[in-house]
């Protein structure tokens, strides 16, 4: 039987629209939560990502702004504007658009922005939480791609998930929040020996590799849940994932599309977390 297709536009959906109830009340007392996205150069995937932030937060009822930054600006400058919507208690959330220009350091920009407003669960203070188990603000795939296995009910408690990727937005921390969840993890990356005898061991495969249809029905273990984080152009130029779907498909239980599967789901839990980072700020 052809697995079960999560389908992470529609999950996503059903979320926004709670969130749009959600933040309906908590304008009746006053609190609109609010998200600053910095934008550097003019690299036009960043462009289409940061527009999918803002129509995302609209939908909701989510205020928005867009600080857009010539590319040739200096690292100090990019952090002095960090500090100053860090102090802006008008401001809940801060995004600063990744990737970021040679000449700025990717990790003190990370590390300035407030743990507090941090809504892409990078800094290392909510990182170190999310660690040990404390409320923190969840890196944004990763807690989507838990919610998309919740929603099917896929059990995570004491199964094998093998994570391919250990990138540090999600691979490491996606491997993290299954150890939470009680999973036993095992991490993959360029240099594993033997990929496919340790894939085919997984209850719950979840690829993030970055290159187009590299994990066939061969890496995956009859009856999996397999995740599919890969965003990808054939040569085609069609969109596509790290798995190939329709030959995967015959094989696992569960499997999430590309597009309609992952996307969706990362900017859904940044508006999430922007949500939160409000209510949060407001107790204080």
């Amino acid at each position: 039987m052809p697995a079960e297709i999560i389908n992470g536009q529609q999950l996503a959906k059903e979320l926004r629209d709670n969130m749009r109830e959600e933040i309906v009340q908590l304008k009746e007392t006053g609190l609109t939560p609010h998200l600053t996205v910095i934008l550097i150069g003019d690299d036009p995937a960043s462009h289409s990502y940061v527009k999918g932030k803002e129509k995302a937060s609209a939908e909701v009822g989510i205020s928005s702004n867009i600080i857009r930054l010539n590319a040739d600006l200096s690292e100090q400058e990019l952090l002095n504007k960090i500090v100053e919507l860090n102090q802006d208690d008008h401001v809940h959330g801060i995004l600063v658009q990744l990737p970021l220009p040679n000449h700025i350091d990717e990790q003190k920009v990370i590390e300035t922005i407030d743990p507090a407003k941090d809504v892409d669960g990078f800094h290392p203070i909510n990182i170190g939480r999310m660690i040990v188990g404390q409320d923190a603000f969840l890196p944004c795939t990763p807690y989507g791609i838990i919610q998309m296995l919740k929603s099917k009910n896929i059990v995570i408690e004491g199964k094998h998930v093998v994570v391919i990727g250990r990138s540090n937005i999600v691979g490491k921390p996606m491997g993290q929040l299954l150890l939470n969840e009680n999973a036993t993890v095992t991490y993959c990356h360029s240099r594993t020996n033997d990929l496919k005898s340790i894939t085919n061991q997984a209850d719950i495969l979840i690829v993030a590799i970055g290159k187009a249809n590299i994990i066939d029905s061969s890496y995956v273990k009859e009856g999996a849940a397999v995740i599919d984080v890969g965003v990808n152009r054939n040569t085609d130029g069609k969109l596509t994932g790290d798995v190939d779907f329709e030959d995967v498909k015959q094989k696992a239980s569960f499997l999430t599309p590309v597009p309609k599967g992952v996307g969706p789901m990362t900017i859904t839990m940044l508006l999430a977390n922007t949500i939160k980072a409000a209510k949060g700020l407001n107790k204080g």
